[in-house]
């Protein structure tokens, strides 16, 4: 028990450290450059408070439970004995590493979805544009996104390809597609690209691809392990723009077809 407390102490200070520039930052501008009191500053401090303590709980799951479990789930889904190949096989293909493609597809689809960022953003571009973006809609789309940018970013990790030709591809991808859709989406779907990487995924995913690049006979964790970030930011951007031209298209049939 005396071990937990101290364990608790010390991280406490330590998120403390962390998120003292944020409270630095917005007091020092209330009061020397705003030169107002802090409307409501009970609150703020109660809120304050929480945030260091979800915070402390927040790193506490990641070192717990999401880092150990991305990392075990890479292993296991890489054992020779998993695959049903000899370990000493030199023959070993892209294809053995399917079940890898569709766990990191199927955590990229989940963790998007429940990404509370994610929720947010679609409720405030639901709201702004007066419905006429779904918020289901919106994150459907980036959880497809996510989804196929993970499947994606393992496959280079088996194959052990270069990171570059998948990321420069995809830029190219999306600059095509934003000189066409619809103007209204461009900026949002930008930002949905960053929103996803966020405190649910980005922890799940790091350790997927390190756990990975470490599990695959002949891939560099500080080489291979990292990147697959990169693709859950890009990918949706493809897809939400793709799903607002659409959206965008069968809109001006239907009005097309009326008249």
């Amino acid at each position: 028990m005396i071990e937990w407390l101290v364990h608790f102490v010390i991280k406490i200070l330590e998120t403390c450290r962390d998120i003292m520039p944020i409270v630095t930052v917005i007091f020092g501008f209330q009061l020397l450059v705003i030169r107002r009191p802090l409307p409501h500053l009970k609150k703020t401090l109660v809120g304050f408070l929480y945030v260091l303590l979800g915070i402390f709980l927040f790193l506490e799951g990641l070192e717990l439970a999401l880092f150990p479990l991305g990392s075990l789930m890479a292993s296991q889904l890489t054992t020779p004995e998993f695959l049903g190949i000899n370990p000493r096989d030199s023959a070993v293909t892209w294809q053995t590493y399917s079940w890898v493609y569709g766990f990191a597809a199927s955590i990229g689809f989940a963790t998007a979805l429940a990404e509370p960022a994610l929720l947010a953003v679609a409720i405030r571009a639901e709201e702004i544009s007066g419905g006429a973006i779904r918020p289901w809609g919106l994150r459907l789309a980036v959880a497809i996104g996510v989804s196929f940018g993970l499947a994606l970013g393992t496959f280079r990790i088996a194959t052990g390809m270069e990171l570059y030709y998948f990321i420069i591809t995809g830029y190219v991808v999306v600059v095509i597609q934003t000189v066409f859709a619809p103007k209204m989406i461009v900026g949002l779907a930008y930002d949905l690209g960053g929103v996803t990487t966020s405190m649910v995924t980005v922890p799940l995913v790091t350790a997927l691809g390190l756990g990975l690049s470490q599990a695959i006979p002949g891939r560099n964790p500080a080489l291979d392990g990292f990147g697959l970030i990169a693709f859950a930011s890009l990918f949706p951007i493809i897809t939400v723009l793709g799903y607002a031209q659409i959206v965008h298209w069968l809109n001006r049939k239907n009005i097309s077809s009326k008249h």
